[in-house]
Formats: structure tokens, C-alpha cells, sequence
């Protein structure tokens, strides 16, 4: 049985952001863990035993970037599940798009992390080691600019 996590991309819109390029002031928060090879995420975690996959995301986003769902819009239309090998199990990963409703909103990191950035699609994707990672901040961004 595969493991399943879930969790949120999230993403600010910068107020500087010229308004003929609305996708131009987006950046993309990514956690680095303190734990491993210290890779890159959007915050995420396993569901745990009552839970449902969205409850899962919301609450793994407040455990570790100290983010409460009430400081978040969830975008409608966007999911992406993710499937690779994690320490020799297969493991599910299931992703939502939301946005910070002020940009300045605090980051709170828990033990989990030892650092967090907020990153334009380009320097995200550096960031995300794993292609799936990367190709999954690209759709992502491609979502939000076709939703303008």
C-alpha cells in the first residue's frame, strides 16, 4: 500500500507586479527540510488516521509554515498527484494551489525546516531538485496565468 501525503503549493502575488503581467509577481514558497539531503518542498505531510486529504494540506501547511487556512484562498480547479518510491515504499502525494491573502504574512518554520524561500517559477524549479517537483510548479503557473 502506497503512502499517501498531501499538501499545498502556495504562492504570493508581489503588490510591485505590473499589471500587464499579472504572473510576473508570483513567487512560490518552498520549505527546506532539516532532515536527509535538506531538499526543497511546499509543505506537505501524511494523513493521519480520520482525516481527509484537504484537512491533511491545511493542517501540515499550519504545522509547518505556521500558516492557518483562514490566511489562505484555495484555488478551485487545481490538484496534481504525485507518484514516486520514498525510502523503498511507493508514496502519493497529493498537491493544491493556494495563495497567502497578504503577502507579508509571517513564515513560522517547525523543527521539520531549517529555512524557507519565496522563489519566482525559475528559481523554484532550481530549488526542487525532483523533476516531478518541477514540472508540477510549472503546471501550477501555467494554471494561474491561463485563470487571468
Amino acid at each position: 500500500m502506497a503512502v499517501r501525503a498531501c499538501g499545498l503549493i502556495i504562492y504570493r502575488r508581489l503588490q510591485s507586479a505590473p499589471s500587464s503581467r499579472v504572473t510576473d509577481g508570483i513567487e512560490y514558497l518552498l520549505l527546506q527540510t532539516s532532515y536527509g539531503t535538506h531538499h526543497w518542498t511546499p509543505p506537505k505531510g501524511h494523513v493521519d488516521p480520520g482525516e481527509d486529504d484537504l484537512q491533511t494540506a491545511f493542517r501540515e501547511t499550519q504545522e509547518e509554515a505556521g500558516l492557518q487556512a483562514s490566511q489562505l484562498t484555495l484555488i478551485e480547479g487545481y490538484t496534481k498527484e504525485l507518484h514516486y518510491p520514498a525510502h523503498g515504499k511507493p508514496k502519493t502525494v497529493v498537491y493544491w494551489l493556494a495563495e497567502v491573502k497578504d503577502c507579508n504574512t509571517e513564515i513560522k518554520l517547525s523543527e521539520e525546516h531549517q529555512a524557507f524561500q519565496w522563489l519566482k517559477l525559475e528559481d523554484a524549479c532550481k530549488f526542487a531538485e525532483y523533476e516531478d517537483m518541477q514540472a508540477t510548479l510549472k503546471e501550477a503557473h501555467e494554471f494561474l496565468c491561463s485563470k487571468k
